[in-house]
């Protein structure tokens, strides 16, 4: 999704959407909105997204946001929402919410990897597809830490942690290409 929904409005203000902005969480807000949010907490620490309460680590302006950049108001919204993901979208707490972000992120970079007319940076596509190379052989390769001849159904769960491990990395590669597209980085 490069923009909101249809017929949805900011949950904070109540409008139609002024600089839309999507957090790791998958909401949407206004870009001056989720930022007064922010501020009404302490500036030292993430917000939490209003609807679902997770804390918001990364802040994604819309495409269509970023065409307005040259006006002055969109500007400075643009440069807080760069402090906001440089301060806070540097890593996650923790392994929760990691796997908590994991839909996002492969969401997203599902959407960019399916359309022609975004181009991720070559040396992420060759580290995604060694990445998968190697998950890939280990998973559909006989030699397992734990061997499912011999274990049964447990010995599955090497197969799911190194696959889970994949994602991870990826999703994790991909928050930081999305932090230095959009963090100022």
């Amino acid at each position: 999704m490069d923009g909101p929904p249809e017929n949805d409005c900011c949950s904070i203000c109540h409008d139609n959407f002024t600089l839309p902005c999507q957090a790791n969480c998958s909401h949407w807000f206004c870009g001056n909105c989720i930022l007064r949010v922010w501020h009404h907490g302490s500036a030292l620490s993430p917000c939490k997204c209003p609807i679902c309460r997770r804390i918001i680590t990364l802040v994604i302006p819309c495409e269509a946001s970023l065409q307005h950049r040259h006006d002055p108001e969109v500007s400075g919204v643009l440069q807080n929402i760069q402090r906001y993901n440089r301060s806070f979208g540097g890593g996650t707490n923790g392994l929760i919410q990691k796997l908590r972000d994991l839909p996002f992120f492969l969401r997203r970079l599902l959407r960019e990897l399916v359309d022609p007319q975004r181009s991720l940076p070559l040396f992420f596509r060759l580290r995604m597809f060694l990445a998968m190379l190697v998950c890939g052989i280990y998973i559909l390769s006989p030699i397992d830490i734990i061997p499912e001849g011999l274990v049964g159904l447990i010995g599955l769960f090497d197969d799911i942690v190194v696959a889970l491990i994949f994602f991870l990395h990826v999703a994790a590669m991909y928050r930081s290409a999305l932090l230095t597209r959009h963090g100022g980085n």
